[in-house]
Parts: structure tokens; sequence; C-alpha cells
């Protein structure tokens, strides 16, 4: 990219969330409560073994994501990493063909197409590699978001 601009920039995503891992969710909502954030959304994902909360602020988002059990992504980023910050995601509008034009851009890829994610949107993942470390997400919002 020219001009010290970013991926996302030069395409113009826009922030959609800051995702945070943490180990006990009610905890985690305490903590951020004493900052004055509150949760507008709660909901299980169950195709990824999570609880998730999410808190509005202005730029965005923040996803607060708690494991229900030993197994999943964030089960096993908390066992090898402890709480905190686990990705960053941006809003596009066709996940599907970002998808495709990073990979023909030769961007490392998590997913190859798009699979369902919370609050009903479509959603994909780069792989760390392809971000300087930051696991990284697209999301396609649901139709009326």
């Amino acid at each position: 990219m020219s001009g010290g601009q970013g991926l996302a920039a030069a395409r113009g995503w826009p922030l959609d969330h800051i995702g945070m891992a943490v180990a006990d969710l009610d905890a985690a909502l305490a903590a951020w409560a004493r900052l004055g954030f509150q949760p507008h959304r709660m909901e299980d994902v169950p195709q990824d073994g999570i609880r998730v909360a999410f808190l509005a602020w202005e730029a965005g988002e923040l996803e607060l994501m708690a494991p229900v059990g030993p197994d999943g992504a964030v089960a096993r980023f908390l066992a090898k990493r402890g709480p905190g910050l686990h990705h960053l995601a941006f809003r596009v509008d066709d996940v599907a063909s970002v998808l495709r034009e990073l990979a023909h851009d030769g961007v490392r890829l998590v997913d190859r197409v798009p699979r369902p994610g919370s609050r009903g949107t479509r959603v994909a993942f780069l792989h760390p590699s392809a971000c300087e470390g930051v696991l990284t997400e697209l999301v396609e919002a649901a139709h009326g978001q």
C-alpha cells in the first residue's frame, strides 16, 4: 500500500468491533461496567463454542468472548495466551468477494468461504501472518443492519 495507508483504510473498511477473549464473561462485564460500558447485546454462538457480549462505543463495539467449554478457538487462545485482544474486525459489503480478491492477491486466509457469525452476520478470518500477527475478521452485516 502506498501513501502510508493500511489494507483496511485503502479498501474503505470501517472498524466493526474489537474482539476480546475473556475467561469469565460476568467478571469481564463487571470490569468494563466500572468504566461505564454496558452490554447492549448478548448471544450464544454455539458453532464457535462461545458466549459473547457487545458493548457499544463511539468507534464501533467491543466484543467480549468467553468459551462455554474447553474446546474451540477462544478456549485454545485463552489457554495459550490468557485474556486480552483476540481480533480486529472490519465491516465489508460482500465478504465472499473480498475473500476471492484477497486470495488472488496472495493474502493468507483462515476461511476461504464465509461462515455464520454472531448478530446474523457472515464472517471470515484472515490469518494473523497477513496482518503482522493480528487475527483479522471481515464482517458482512445482516440485511437491515
